[in-house]
């Protein structure tokens, strides 16, 4: 099996398609909800996300085809001073899983996050997500604390 990792060129008409695909794999999955993303998010997000400055994307080929997906965005840490990379969506083909992807897809983050100054990676996972939760501990990521006395960081939203 050969894997690469490349930067998404969100302009690219195949790795636009590519990223429509993966993302709604990803949203047809139980973990990312069990419904289809609605037609105008497949055809607009990487044009969307070509607009932002600060989000990336990589995608992972196995023997040349898409197989898994990581959108990112600098965010900024102000009490290191320093941006971050926060991992938004992270997704690996049901068919590609369980070959170790998911260690290459954030070691790579991680590669591009250490050359850009970065003081840390962020994500957000469901607690129910215990494929996922192993492989983000296995990687070194873990609960969000400043101190253990005042509990952990929750993730929450307020939708609009």
């Amino acid at each position: 099996m050969n894997f690469t990792i490349v930067q998404a060129n969100y302009l690219d008409q195949q790795q636009s398609e590519e990223i429509s695909l993966l993302m709604n794999a990803y949203a047809m999955d139980a973990m990312g909800g069990g419904q289809p993303l609605d037609a105008h998010v497949v055809d607009t997000i990487a044009a969307e996300l070509a607009k932002r400055p600060y989000a990336f994307s990589f995608i992972g080929y196995v023997d040349g085809k898409a197989a898994s997906l990581i959108n990112c965005f600098e965010l900024f840490s102000t009490f290191a001073c320093k941006p971050l990379i926060n991992i938004h969506d992270f997704i690996i083909l049901k068919e590609f899983r369980g070959y170790g992807l998911s260690q290459k897809m954030l070691g790579h983050v991680e590669e591009f996050a250490i050359k850009q100054g970065c003081c840390k990676l962020t994500l957000e996972v469901l607690s129910g997500n215990e494929s996922a939760k192993a492989a983000y501990l296995k990687f070194g990521f873990d609960n969000y604390q400043l101190d253990p006395s005042a509990g952990h960081a929750l993730f929450w939203q307020k939708p609009l």
